[in-house]
């Protein structure tokens, strides 16, 4: 089973989060897309844009955090952090 943690932050606060599960025989990276996807459309945000320094630091760390320079709309908080929790 593939689990994908969604937080957003405000303050150095957690704001609220969300679990992903995902069954499926897709590769890992359309399981963390359709994740994302997922995290998007429950916290009701736009999809945010994979810069080179967001996806080496999600290759190294399994972990990577999107800021306001990630979304073309403007966002409430400062950042949101996805993480995988369990391959």
């Amino acid at each position: 089973m593939f689990r994908l943690w969604g937080k957003e932050f405000k303050d150095n606060r957690l704001v609220r989060d969300t679990v992903i599960c995902d069954d499926s025989s897709d590769t890992r990276t359309h399981k963390i897309f359709h994740a994302l996807d997922e995290i998007c459309y429950q916290f009701d945000l736009s999809k945010p844009i994979w810069l080179d320094s967001t996806i080496e630091e999600f290759q190294r760390h399994a972990k990577a955090r999107f800021t306001q320079d990630h979304f073309v709309d403007s966002i409430d908080f400062d950042y949101l952090e996805i993480q995988v929790i369990e391959e």
